[in-house]
């Protein structure tokens, strides 16, 4: 049975997790602390990098030190320790790397460097012994990637967002309607109330013979429609709007994917698979087409440590490490 402690600090969120596990059962996840970041950087509109790195450094010991007492585990009792190297903010990325980095010196332990892609391609499967063969759909704030996975570190791209990802589209669409950031909560919240067809947003690519994504055009669409309406615009039918053309264009791709691939399996992950519209636009569709779908659960959508412990623990079972001597990369690819 091994125990590690991860960290993940890619952006704005400070996360720490100590998670067990041992080949063929489930991981437990015996700690999973978050700092989120979002007040501090709610007046300034988006992610400010070095005030991120600098309350990363202000929150991460007293993270470790909640984790390590929650799980009721001692330092030395740590098999393994891990921290997200990319992609992500550099100054970020630094800090959590160097902090897992300096306890395994301290400690003797073996160091693993996590993609932060692989965390929320994994963490559907938290609660499971293996990862199945199935189609892949990461839709977060900095990434838009489909991907056929046929096991745990056996990935192969499908196709990705050639500008803005989804999330980032929220985000702006948000900030564009006047609503306070980040936008794809708030965009939801609006939408609720909305009519999803009282703007014919397009949906970019949609019927291309590729597997790529883009979202500027549909951005745009909206801050044309925002100009010559006078932005008097009803706010709740131009999100209900936006958002539907968003989840047509992530559900259709996505069910393409899988055609083709022939997987029978569908897995959604990343920050905006929290939306419940697009949670239950996918499952539906997938439930019509013959497929299963996997979801993470609500905690361990967003950005957080027991992804990265999770994907850390299935290479420590494998025998795999990272050297200390290894570098962060902010724009590291999952494939």
């Amino acid at each position: 049975m091994a125990v590690l402690l991860a960290i993940e600090s890619s952006c704005d969120e400070t996360a720490v997790a100590i998670v067990r596990g041992s080949v063929g059962r489930p991981a437990e996840v015996l700690a999973s602390e978050v700092f989120s970041q979002i007040e501090l950087h709610r007046e300034h509109g988006g992610v400010v990098p070095e005030l991120a790195s600098r309350n990363h450094s202000l929150r991460l010991r007293g993270l470790v030190e909640k984790a390590l007492n929650d799980a009721g585990v001692e330092i030395g009792e740590i098999d393994a320790f891990a921290a997200t190297t990319g992609p992500g903010l550099a100054s970020s990325l630094l800090i959590g790397s160097t902090a897992a980095k300096a306890m395994a010196c301290a400690t003797g332990r073996p160091f693993l460097g996590i993609n932060h892609l692989e965390g929320h391609l994994l963490s559907p499967f938290l609660d499971r012994t293996s990862v199945p063969a199935h189609v892949a759909l990461i839709v977060s704030g900095g990434h838009t990637l489909l991907l056929d996975v046929e096991g745990q570190g056996c990935y192969r791209r499908l196709g990705g967002t050639r500008d803005d990802a989804a999330g980032e589209a929220f985000d702006k669409v948000g900030k564009m309607l006047g609503l306070a950031y980040p936008g794809g909560p708030e965009i939801e919240m609006a939408a609720r109330t909305g009519n999803p067809e009282a703007y014919p947003f397009p949906r970019s690519m949609l019927h291309d013979a590729h597997l790529d994504f883009s979202f500027s055009g549909l951005k745009t669409a909206v801050l044309y429609t925002l100009q010559r309406e006078g932005g008097l615009g009803d706010i709740h039918d131009l999100a209900a709007s936006f958002q539907q053309a968003v989840i047509d264009i992530l559900v259709g791709k996505t069910l393409r994917a899988a055609r083709l691939t022939g997987r029978s399996l569908v897995g959604l992950s990343g920050g905006v698979s929290m939306n419940r519209a697009l949670r239950e636009a996918l499952r539906e569709a997938c439930a019509k087409a013959g497929y299963d779908l996997v979801t993470a659960v609500s905690d361990f959508c967003t950005d957080n440590a027991a992804m990265i412990g999770f994907a850390a623990l299935l290479r420590h079972l494998a025998g795999g490490e990272s050297s200390l001597d290894d570098d962060i990369h902010p724009n590291l690819p999952l494939v």
